[in-house]
């Protein structure tokens, strides 16, 4: 049977990563056909929607979707809505996965194989702000709700009964945001009690920063609300070798999937051919291990571990290999 992936290469460097993981998909042999949409930044000044409806309706068609970028204005912009940030409302995408996973780079740190687990809906993300004071004070509300939680946190607990350590720390900060993050932790250690097999413990996010730095080995699975959950993510990025290595998942209930690299628009370098593929790359994996073709993801996966031992690196990784030059790397391994 055939399968259905929408790209959307959204801005920047989306452009040039998400053709590279199509060319890698397009090599493993498999009956995939590919459909095309537009959203972002670019694709609101066109058509004045970020996320128009006809890339919705690809979206619902797909067996799932490759995501590249979005690049969204530092100030408030009238009409505009992030994209990413819609898509995971309308889908109730309600889990972010950021896997971090060493990889043979150099100065890369051994031994990591950690799964963040972030809450994907709600938090500071929620979109609740208004001005008052005549525009002196900014408020934005956090919104933490018990569904949400449970749901997060079930998931959580649900892929780590499925990894080696079954092991989930909950991250929170609730000695001092007693009410929110209260409810986060209280809802998350009575959905620990259904797993009896999985161990759980409870970490302050400050506390949880540190421990990534000093002894990433330590954790399994981290289970977190929105913001923390992002920021965590990109500090265990910076780990494996940064950003540009990093992919995600974005997935809940329903059919619709997406997945993303981490890194973003990145202007400052986009059009220069030298953006890396490989966030781009690992998250194709992520999306074939979703829709059940668990060899093909491996076969990416051990592709791309054999290219950076054969010391193919893109400039930020120490080396000069330009986004084409990796992905051929990958390519010839497969």
């Amino acid at each position: 049977m055939s399968l259905t992936i929408c790209l959307i290469e959204g801005d920047g460097v989306g452009k040039e990563v998400i053709p590279a993981a199509a060319s890698v998909l397009g090599a493993l042999g498999l009956p995939i056909t590919f459909t095309h949409a537009q959203a972002g930044w670019e694709c609101f000044t066109q058509q004045g929607d970020a996320l128009p409806e006809a890339t919705i309706t690809a979206m619902r068609a797909a067996d799932a979707t490759l995501f590249g970028a979005t690049q969204s204005p530092m100030a408030k912009v009238e009409g505009y809505r992030s994209p990413v940030l819609a898509m995971r409302k309308l889908f109730n995408l309600h889990a972010n996965l950021r896997p971090t996973r060493s990889l043979p780079i150099p100065g890369g740190r051994e031994g990591i194989d950690l799964l963040i687990v972030r809450e994907n809906t709600e938090g500071l993300y929620s979109g609740r702000e208004r001005r008052e004071d005549d525009g002196q004070t900014a408020i934005t509300e956090r919104v933490i709700t018990a569904a949400a939680t449970e749901r997060i946190g079930r998931t959580a607990f649900q892929l780590a009964a499925r990894r080696p350590r079954q092991q989930v720390t909950i991250v929170h900060k609730a000695n001092v945001i007693k009410e929110g993050d209260g409810l986060f932790r209280e809802v998350c250690l009575r959905v620990a009690a259904e797993f009896p097999n999985v161990q759980a413990s409870e970490m302050l996010v400050d506390a949880c920063a540190m421990w990534l730095v000093r002894d990433p080995a330590r954790f399994d699975v981290i289970v977190t609300e929105n913001l923390f959950g992002d920021i965590l993510s990109d500090e265990a990025a910076g780990l494996i070798g940064g950003l540009g290595v990093a992919p995600s998942a974005n997935v809940g209930a329903g059919k619709v999937a997406y997945f993303e690299p981490v890194h973003g628009s990145a202007p400052d370098i986009a059009g220069q051919g030298i953006a890396n593929p490989i966030g781009a790359i690992l998250s194709a994996a992520m999306l074939l291990a979703h829709i059940g073709a668990t060899e093909a993801a491996a076969r990416v996966e051990r592709a791309v571990q054999a290219a950076l031992r054969e010391g193919v690196l893109t400039r930020d990784l120490g080396g000069a290999a330009s986004t084409s030059e990796m992905k051929d790397a990958i390519l010839k391994q497969l």
